[in-house]
């Protein structure tokens, strides 16, 4: 079984050599079949203790070659590949027979290319996005799926839909131009948040924060900025980032445990990356065209002004929460408003703004969990358990799950 170690280090590379090889390849199934190869081989070559040098570069050089290979195999008319194709020697540690070092910040400008190129206008808007997410991200499907709030099954065909659309556009992988990039930068803006999100909150396995894609979508994020520095929304999705990113050393215990907002010690919050997205978000909100990622942006410097939980300024969440729902409406916003309304106005009519939400987050844990605390609240143990069970049963994370099994344990049993 693949080690925690291992599985670390390819999940940090991925955005970076997928961007590469599909440069490379100008296909974006040969690029992520080839980094599946080059993982299977470091599976088999690495050693904790004798890491390559640069591991990125050493999985471009192994997905290179087997992509050739790839190539050749699919194409066995043509006698040779391109030169510019032709592998290296497959040795053990490919980045030993490399003659010139790969420049990082080549590769690393890669993913910026490739996420324009998912977020192609051939593409419907929810393609853009689901793509992005599975080739730059390197989300699973069902992964995608929790965050649509769509069955996996049918995430897995829009996306197999939106590549074979880009195929039948017979687009050239590369960045471009500038009002290109501008028709553009707001679907890329949401993948970009979208990847930050999952690494904020990650919706599957060991890990409840996945520290590098939060540092690779703030990373974009900051390069969007420079492109585009008068976009305000550009400003709010960084200010975001930072902000949401700012709270990563309070938000789990020394043993990976989840530590909720009102229970985290405030002072391991980060005040230089609060510093830099308030300066960000108020840059942005002067230009006084307000977008959905500032008024994220606006609640998560909220929750940053307030010292205690107890300070939190629940009157001005409720209202950034009412502007979100009218400029970006969504489920999930009215589940997030909800906790606030149980602040203002009581658990009961909290539950009650949640009614009609059943049916759209049927298969989401924190609908469930936090129906469970809101029925626990006003004394309804059974119900409560029935919906913290049901939200155990989707929970995607091991810490998630660790966290309702804590919340069961504390109801008191039913007479």
């Amino acid at each position: 079984m693949q080690s925690a170690w291992l599985s670390t280090h390819l999940r940090a590379a991925r955005p970076r050599v997928v961007a590469a090889l599909n440069r490379a390849f100008g296909d974006i199934d040969l690029a992520e079949d080839a980094f599946q190869e080059a993982s299977l081989k470091a599976l088999k070559s690495w050693r904790r203790d004798e890491l390559p040098k640069d591991p990125t570069a050493w999985l471009i050089v192994a997905g290179r070659n087997a992509g050739i290979d790839a190539f050749r195999k699919k194409r066995r008319e043509t006698p040779a590949a391109p030169e510019d194709l032709e592998p290296v020697h497959d040795g053990s540690h490919p980045e030993d027979d490399m003659t010139v070092s790969l420049d990082q910040s080549v590769y690393r400008d890669d993913i910026l290319r490739l996420l324009f190129t998912c977020c192609h206008p051939v593409l419907r808007r929810d393609q853009q996005i689901a793509l992005a997410l599975k080739i730059v991200a390197g989300l699973s499907v069902d992964e995608i799926a929790r965050a649509f709030l769509v069955q996996p099954k049918t995430m897995e065909q829009r996306i197999t839909r939106a590549k074979k659309r880009l195929q039948a556009a017979k687009l050239r992988y590369e960045e471009p131009d500038a009002s290109a990039r501008a028709a553009r930068f707001s679907v890329v803006a949401n993948a970009i948040y979208l990847v930050f999100n999952e690494g904020y909150s990650a919706s599957h396995g060991e890990d409840l924060i996945r520290e590098t894609l939060c540092e690779e979508a703030i990373r974009l994020a900051r390069l969007l900025v420079r492109l585009f520095p008068e976009e305000p929304e550009l400003r709010g999705l960084l200010a975001l980032c930072l902000i949401q990113h700012s709270r990563r050393s309070a938000r789990l215990t020394a043993d990976g445990e989840a530590v909720t907002l009102e229970q985290q010690d405030r002072l391991k919050w980060d005040r230089t990356l609060i510093a830099e997205g308030t300066v960000l978000l108020e840059a942005a909100l002067r230009k006084a065209t307000p977008g959905p990622l500032q008024v994220e942006a606006a609640i998560a410097a909220t929750h940053t002004r307030a010292a205690r939980y107890e300070d939190t300024d629940w009157a001005e969440l409720d209202r950034l929460y009412r502007a979100l729902e009218i400029i970006r409406p969504s489920p999930v916003v009215t589940l997030n408003r909800a906790v606030v309304i149980a602040k203002l106005k009581g658990p009961a009519e909290a539950l009650r703004n949640l009614e009609h939400l059943a049916t759209p987050l049927q298969r989401y844990a924190s609908y469930y969990a936090l129906r469970a605390s809101l029925m626990h609240e006003i004394g309804l143990s059974n119900e409560a358990r029935l919906n913290f069970e049901r939200a155990l049963e989707l929970s995607g994370t091991d810490a998630e799950r660790r966290h309702i099994e804590r919340k069961l344990a504390s109801l008191v049993p039913a007479i």
